[in-house]
């Protein structure tokens, strides 16, 4: 099968590989509809200690299950899933809480790689694979977008709001103007924010946020992003979803809140140590990691994209076939794309 590695800093390239085959009584083997680019790919992709030849960080995958092991009893071979990036058991205590993005059992084994392919190989597929009705022929390309933003990209922002503890009514700033930006917007709507403020400095995500559901906008950083946020939401925000990941994304994301106010930050961290000691003045509740992306579909997600009350998949502006791959890398990195769609025929 053909699959994406990184060739150097700045460059990816198809090789050929073994087709996966079946090692544990819970794995899957998937053949792989749909894929992407994470923007968290991009930080392998910018490293200019990268190894030749290692294999890609995509992590997000829709396919058509190909064979299962003995253990497997939720999904069969023909079904049509969502392969999440997330692998967690569905028993341990954490995944009975709803945390499945880190599940008790599979630490340091949760997450997916490698999903920029032909073929994948899912381990832990028993609980953690979604099953979508029909096949993908059944569907519009819009509806296998949104199925494929089930991956991560729509449970990761559904997540910043739900550690954030969005209510109805809750005045919200969103942080990153991003995939997941783009959906904590739409996952703070679902949750009944009244106000939700996206800081952005790109008018096409600025315009997608806006039909999401944000009510305003804000391009300035640093203290005069904080003080226009302020300004327009009467005082500091209930909630700062913040889904980026860098120092000063944090230090946006604390800056925003009122005394008492609320963090979910769900930005792979890419920074120094950050001291919790700062939000004690404040009284800020801190919450964050990686997102309960089977618990979540399962429990809502899934349907309001079958109902057509949400639409993520409107986050992939471009789209590729594999053999495109190092383009789908080159126009995320330099935001010519939000979100870089790849097309199996």
């Amino acid at each position: 099968m053909k699959s994406a590695v990184y060739l150097k800093a700045g460059q990816v390239g198809l090789v050929e590989m073994d087709h996966p085959q079946i090692l544990d009584p819970d794995d899957a083997i998937i053949r792989i509809v749909r894929t992407c680019v994470c923007g968290s790919d991009l930080w392998s992709y910018r490293n200019e200690q990268v190894k030749p030849g290692r294999m890609n960080s995509g992590h997000e995958a829709i396919g058509i299950v190909e064979e299962v092991g003995d253990a497997v009893t939720t999904v069969k071979a023909g079904d049509f899933v969502i392969a999440p990036f997330t692998h967690g058991c569905g028993d341990c205590d954490a995944c009975r809480a709803g945390y499945d993005g880190t599940c008790d059992r599979h630490i340091g084994n949760n997450w997916s790689d490698g999903v920029q392919a032909e073929y994948m190989r899912f381990e832990y597929a028993n609980w953690a694979l979604v099953k979508i009705p029909g096949q993908p022929s059944d569907y519009s390309e819009g509806m296998l977008k949104s199925f494929l933003a089930l991956a991560d990209v729509m449970p990761t922002g559904y997540h910043a709001a739900r550690v954030a503890d969005v209510k109805p009514g809750d005045k919200v700033v969103v942080i990153g103007d991003g995939a997941v930006g783009q959906c904590a917007v739409i996952a703070a709507k679902m949750r009944g924010a009244s106000q939700i403020v996206l800081m952005s400095r790109h008018e096409d995500r600025q315009k997608m946020a806006l039909e999401s559901g944000a009510t305003a906008v804000v391009a300035e950083r640093g203290e005069e992003g904080i003080a226009k946020v302020r300004e327009l939401l009467g005082g500091g925000a209930d909630a700062a979803l913040e889904c980026v990941g860098t120092e000063a994304s944090v230090d946006q994301a604390l800056g925003v809140l009122h005394n008492g106010g609320r963090l979910g930050f769900v930005g792979v961290p890419h920074c120094e140590k950050h001291p919790i000691g700062s939000t004690f003045a404040q009284n800020i509740t801190v919450a964050g990691g990686a997102a309960s992306v089977t618990t979540y579909d399962k429990q809502l997600l899934l349907k309001a994209v079958l109902d057509g009350d949400i639409n993520p998949g409107r986050v992939f502006t471009s789209s590729y076939k594999l053999e495109e791959i190092d383009q789908a890398y080159k126009d995320m990195d330099e935001r010519k794309t939000i979100k870089s769609l790849i097309v199996f025929d």
